[in-house]
């Protein structure tokens, strides 16, 4: 699945701020709260200047969550979406625009898992584990399709991709990109990994949202990325010529980036009420005009039932993405003999999540200030960045198809077909 991977960087330079990686599931939600905590230090500095995250993404690598999903064997750490799933959570805690970056890169790690053949899976993990790659992504559905033409001159011929995207998260911060596309005159999709750094890949740059503005999701232009037949993801060489080999497990992306969300949605989340918290306890005054007067802001009533009331629908939302996470596990576990019955009832359950979780994240998101008070509208307190984050990304696709997916199944018992957002 890859294209003259090995020109790929991988492997970031300079000693590890950690000597050693964690090996249980506890341990790398510990490192990656530890990792949150450093992103939370100046989080807000750093979404007003809108950088290029390559120091973010250093202590990504440096931490070795990048490698969380690759075989041990490699180095990897071994764990499973469930574990991947509190780690974005946790990092989204702390920055946000962080926790897309690593999340989107799980995905695309894993993607190979999804379409690719035992020997393209093999030949992936490994590599992509040893070198520490960081993944982006140039597939979004919205725009056109990738042009591919198919070139003679080596053995089997080459794809070469063209085209543009609007959104491609990663973009230059990444070591690989995965491409998708359409061979031209036919309705066959093929996706490819290939080293983000070459001269037919440029970024535009161009990425300045309301919020998460430390994903690098900006366009890019495609021009004559070349790519073998034996790197094209799940394809295999038959008297009839190359082929793809469909199976229900291929149409995991969507319903994994969906879950994704939900986790990035509901880390924003935790972080804006661990900073309201913070300033509730530290800053806030208590209301002088009350014949219930306080001596401090945390024993107005108010005060701790707005606490009380946002906490619980939070984790209300979390154990319903925790759910979600079983059945993915559950899929996981029989990748190839899924059903489209558990596939969609799979999908169901996340688009469920993502919901609540995007009525939970802008809820929080608005009322913190309810329980901080005027001058934490102050443009260096940062309260903003939660609801910012929260209110730009969920508007990736319109959560309006995820109530009626889940009210089809409610009302009508109807799963969800797989689609580019389902």
């Amino acid at each position: 699945m890859t294209a003259d991977t090995t020109t790929a960087t991988g492997a970031g330079a300079g000693a590890s701020a950690w000597t050693e990686r964690p090996t249980t599931p506890e341990g790398w939600l510990e490192r990656a709260r530890q990792v949150a905590t450093t992103l939370a230090a100046d989080a807000v500095e750093r979404d007003r200047a809108l950088a290029v995250p390559t120091a973010e993404v250093a202590l990504l690598k440096d931490s070795g969550l990048v490698t969380l999903l690759g075989p041990t064997e490699f180095g990897g750490g071994g764990q499973d979406w469930t574990t991947a799933l509190r780690v974005i959570r946790a990092v989204s805690a702390g920055d946000g625009s962080i926790g897309q970056l690593i999340g989107y890169h799980y995905l695309w790690f894993w993607a190979v898992r999804l379409v690719g053949t035992p020997e393209q899976i093999a030949a992936v993990e490994q590599q992509a584990t040893q070198e520490s790659w960081f993944f982006g992504g140039a597939v979004n559905p919205r725009d056109a399709d990738l042009a591919i033409t198919i070139e003679q001159g080596h053995e089997d011929g080459e794809l070469v991709y063209r085209g543009e995207k609007s959104f491609s998260t990663g973009g230059r911060i990444s070591d690989v990109t995965v491409l998708e596309g359409v061979i031209e005159g036919t309705e066959k999709h093929v996706f490819a990994i290939v080293p983000t750094d070459q001269p037919a890949i440029q970024f535009k740059g161009d990425w300045d949202a309301l919020g998460q503005r430390l994903t690098e999701s900006g366009g890019v232009v495609i021009d004559g990325v070349r790519v073998p037949w034996a790197a094209a993801a799940g394809y295999v060489e038959t008297e009839q010529g190359w082929e793809f080999l469909p199976r229900v497990y291929n149409t995991l992306n969507v319903p994994l980036i969906q879950l994704i969300f939900a986790n990035i949605y509901l880390g924003i989340a935790e972080g804006a009420l661990a900073t309201a918290g913070a300033y509730t306890r530290e800053r806030t005054r208590p209301w002088p005009y009350t014949p219930d007067l306080k001596e401090s802001a945390t024993q107005e009533f108010h005060i701790l039932e707005t606490y009380g009331e946002l906490r619980s629908k939070l984790w209300a939302a979390e154990a319903l993405t925790e759910r979600a996470a079983t059945l993915i596990e559950a899929i996981n576990a029989h990748a190839d003999s899924v059903t489209e019955a558990e596939r969609g009832e799979a999908e169901v359950v996340i688009a469920a999540a993502k919901q609540v979780a995007i009525d939970t994240g802008l809820e929080i998101g608005t009322r913190v200030y309810d329980v901080t008070g005027a001058r934490a509208t102050a443009s260096s307190v940062g309260l903003d960045i939660f609801w910012r984050n929260i209110r730009t990304h969920s508007l990736h696709d319109p959560i309006a198809h995820k109530r009626a997916e889940v009210g089809r199944y409610a009302l009508l018992g109807e799963l969800p077909e797989p689609t580019w957002y389902t």
